[in-house]
């Protein structure tokens, strides 16, 4: 007989304007992995935060029974006395904080006198640690640490509170494919130990690597939900629920028809680190673009590819910057942002919560921050002016979201990913430099932007790409230039490229 631990049942959630969940129903087994899967905006993250207490009882309709007993959570402390703990895509961490503190911040261990032991502290957190596989001092600095170590402190932050039920939202999005595959390990090593977990991805993958169930939830509304071993249980088999219809072909197609004129041409581009100069991030790079071309950057996590184009858009990252850029065959200063925007040049970061968008403000606000003098006078926004160019732009992109007024924050991953493209956009680029464009977006989001970048091509516009998904780069691009250890190491056709190609040029460049 099944052992459920969790139960959700006809959970409704709303929000002004937006029914996010329509009568959910969720049912996970002790000791399984349970994937939640959906198209941004599905209402995955919604239900989890149900789940864990942020949205407290009483903004919601539905039941929660947990080992059997119903739970009302009123905050997230509550849900994690019972030992669900969830870990967000955005990793809660402290950076100028060592890893024991963060582990147990707001948890703190004290002694009788009230003060708080660090010795039990560092020892508590270390012993956790060895659970996870982290083999680093519990006084080590959260910022001299990988991100893939720091997914690794998030779980063992779990363990400290005696986690029973643990949620992971995204944890593999910001990591390479060799970190992603050490944490599903872990996830299945942990299962074996009865812990039992539900993974929110996008990477469909990684779902048919480790997980026993997966539930897909499609515009608020549970769908089905596909057991391994008993129902189909492939990448298309989920692609077909999530979108309601089969995806036949994931990347669109197109006339490739390369321009012989070259739009964009850097050569011999050198960039030291903005904080070591004696550091070389970018070491005599030379690459050409075509108009109508999409060119893709491939290379493993630090191989200097975000860089590279951070420093070509205006000088946004490095310091000891030297070689030269071409516009359409003109040699070009852009010593600043507002200096590449002027020449065509638009650049959307691999980071758009930080760097991309400001979270607290309307889809209206941020369209336009590129090209403010495009909607105003004197020094004076015109509001109707930006008021249209929003609602323009979040047509084009095809963003959903009831009105351009609302908080870019309560997006979707993929609406905001689609907002940023629109910002961009707005400055009429020729040249649209995309640093993984698609992170974190699910499929039906995926083919969208797919589409805006065939657009872009079709007319004569080149896009340059950089993305950690060598099938991404494969499907879509022209030209696919690879990088290791900041030089570049091999240009190919795409005719002649494969994962294969791509990686035996990493290894045979790796010093």
């Amino acid at each position: 007989m099944a052992d459920t631990i969790l139960q959700m049942k006809s959970i409704t959630k709303e929000f002004p304007g937006v029914k996010a969940l329509d009568n959910v129903n969720l049912e996970v087994e002790r000791g399984e992995i349970h994937a939640l899967i959906g198209e941004n905006g599905a209402g995955k993250s919604t239900l989890m935060n149900v789940l864990s207490g942020t949205y407290p009882v009483g903004s919601y309709t539905g039941e929660i029974y947990y080992e059997g007993e119903l739970c009302q959570f009123k905050t997230l402390k509550d849900s994690e006395e019972k030992g669900i703990v969830i870990i967000h895509q955005e990793l809660a961490l402290i950076p100028l904080l060592t890893i024991g503190e963060n582990m147990f911040l707001g948890n703190e261990i004290r002694k009788k006198s009230g003060s708080i032991d660090w010795d039990r502290t560092f020892n508590e957190a270390e012993k956790h640690m060895k659970q996870v596989g982290l083999n680093e001092s519990a006084q080590t600095l959260i910022k001299d640490i990988g991100t893939g170590k720091q997914q690794l402190v998030e779980i063992a932050k779990a363990f400290a509170k005696n986690v029973k039920l643990l949620i992971l939202d995204e944890p593999t999005s910001s990591l390479n494919d060799e970190d992603a595959k050490m944490l599903l390990d872990l996830l299945i090593s942990f299962k074996e130990e009865g812990l039992t977990s539900i993974i929110i991805t996008h990477k469909l993958n990684e779902i048919i690597y480790c997980a026993d169930k997966a539930t897909i939830i499609r515009d608020g509304a549970t769908i089905e939900t596909l057991v391994k071993g008993v129902d189909e249980f492939s990448e298309d088999r989920i692609i077909k629920g999530m979108v309601g219809r089969a995806l036949d072909d994931r990347y669109p197609e197109r006339e490739h028809k390369v321009s012989d004129e070259i739009s964009l041409e850097v050569k011999n581009w050198t960039v030291h680190h903005p904080l070591y100069p004696d550091k070389v991030v970018d070491n005599n790079i030379s690459f050409k673009a075509h108009k109508g071309e999409v060119v893709g950057f491939s290379g493993l996590q630090g191989a200097g590819r975000t860089e590279l184009a951070m420093s070509i858009f205006g000088k946004s990252y490095g310091t000891g910057i030297s070689g030269k850029v071409f516009v359409n065959g003109k040699e070009v200063k852009m010593n600043s942002p507002k200096d590449a925007i002027k020449q065509g040049v638009a650049y959307v970061t691999e980071d758009r919560k930080t760097n991309g968008l400001i979270l607290g403000e309307s889809i209206r606000f941020n369209t336009s921050l590129a090209a403010l003098d495009k909607i105003s006078g004197n020094g004076v926004i015109d509001r109707n002016l930006e008021q249209n160019a929003a609602e323009q732009m979040t047509e084009e992109m095809g963003t959903k979201t009831p009105t351009v007024n609302q908080m870019i924050g309560n997006l979707s991953g993929g609406n905001q990913q689609k907002a940023l493209l629109g910002k961009w956009m707005f400055t009429e680029p020729d040249i649209l430099i995309l640093d993984e464009p698609t992170r974190g977006i699910d499929v039906g989001a995926k083919y969208d932007i797919y589409c805006l970048i065939n657009s872009m091509v079709e007319k004569g516009k080149t896009v340059i790409m950089i993305s950690s998904e060598m099938p991404e780069l494969l499907g879509m691009c022209d030209r696919i230039y690879v990088m290791n250890e900041g030089e570049l190491v091999a240009e190919l056709d795409a005719k002649e490229a494969t994962q294969e190609a791509i990686m035996a040029s990493i290894i045979r460049s790796s010093k």
